[in-house]
């Protein structure tokens, strides 16, 4: 691995690292981890080898960066979706709905998260199951607040925000494979079936 001088250290280093992150998702995207070379990163980032080091010191790491990524800004889209709706199963909708939304704006990232890092080995599997866990941890604190306002009856939260990330992982990931169902579908479909499961009625007007 190189070993960088005071002058190799990139001068904007949060751009030279996005440009790298921005270059490994193109990259990623068209040939798989494996098939990836660092080399192939390095030159469609129009950055140099000792820049990629500097900043991520091997190909896993540049991978996990792009899931950790992927998962901040799911997680923000979500907490920015909630914030002007009322607590408890309005929150619940606007989750679901900001996933959903999430997925299908950024389906490159979607494909490196939920299907690339399968398979990949422990480390790759562990922080997927982070990134669910992390939405499904935001859904279980809705549910909660949707009981506790008498919306639906009581429930086990945890396992039944659990049970709707592994819905959505499902279909997403066929999505992602086939084109189909796509996010709209999946959610005019499966959230009603969700709310309904938990016991919630829409008021008639």
């Amino acid at each position: 691995m190189p070993i960088l001088s005071r002058k190799s250290v990139p001068k904007d280093p949060d751009a030279t690292k996005e440009r790298i992150l921005d270059a490994a998702l193109d990259v990623f995207s068209a040939k798989g981890y494996h098939d990836t070379r660092v080399d192939e990163i390095v030159e469609k980032s129009s950055t140099s080898k000792g820049s990629v080091y500097f900043h991520f010191p091997s190909k896993q790491s540049i991978f996990l960066a792009l899931v950790d990524h992927f998962a901040d800004m799911l997680e923000r889209h979500v907490i920015e979706a909630i914030q002007h709706e009322n607590a408890g199963i309005d929150r619940v909708r606007a989750a679901l709905t900001a996933c959903l939304d999430t997925f299908g704006r950024y389906r490159r990232l979607a494909k490196i998260l939920l299907v690339q890092a399968a398979g990949l080995g422990t480390v790759f599997e562990e922080k997927r199951q982070e990134v669910l866990s992390r939405f499904s941890a935001l859904v279980q604190i809705y549910l909660e607040e949707a009981v506790a306002l008498g919306e639906i009856p009581p429930l086990d939260s945890e396992v039944v925000s659990q049970a709707w990330a592994g819905a959505i992982n499902s279909l997403v990931i066929r999505w992602v494979y086939t084109g189909s169902p796509n996010p709209e579908r999946i959610l005019s479909t499966l959230l009603p079936l969700l709310l309904r499961g938990v016991g919630f009625e829409e008021k008639q007007s």
